[in-house]
């Protein structure tokens, strides 16, 4: 058998289809009006109707009532880390810093970081991130470590 390379891969068969290849003539069997119908403002090029529109009647998305407010653009999103992974991954290390937590890939990216009182923590660290949850900044400073609230 032959190895697998780079340079020999082929799909199964029978698993690619040729594309449809509208208005190419008549033996296409999509050919003059290539599937749009015949006529009419959708058959056209550029036929420039909205997403929505409803024949001039008033589209479904006004006639519902709007009720409330969202503040998506500015809610603050953390990424979460328990002190039980802190406590797996930095066995020999006083001091976890956010940079500590995306080298060892407990956060992705450069989003903000809270830690959350899951587990236990079994030695004295001190601990840098964005914001801390109560139970977790007790558990920190209850063996004798320090918890750093860091400025994004």
């Amino acid at each position: 058998m032959n190895r697998i390379t780079l340079s020999n891969l082929e799909p199964v068969p029978g698993s690619r289809k040729r594309p449809i290849r509208l208005g190419m003539g008549e033996g296409s069997g999509t050919g003059q009006t290539a599937t749009r119908g015949q006529k009419g403002q959708r058959s056209r090029s550029g036929d420039g109707k909205q997403v929505g529109f409803e024949g001039g009647q008033t589209p479904l998305l006004r006639r519902i009532p709007k009720r409330g407010f969202t503040n998506g653009p500015f809610k603050v999103v953390y990424q979460i880390v328990d002190l039980a992974c802190i406590d797996r991954v930095f066995k020999n290390k006083a001091e976890v810093t956010v940079e500590d937590l995306r080298i060892h890939r407990l956060i992705k990216g450069t989003r903000l970081v809270k830690v959350l009182g899951d587990g236990e923590l079994k030695r004295a660290l001190k601990v840098s991130a964005h914001a801390f949850s109560r139970s977790a900044k007790d558990k920190i400073e209850k063996v004798g470590g320090k918890a750093e609230v860091v400025k994004a």
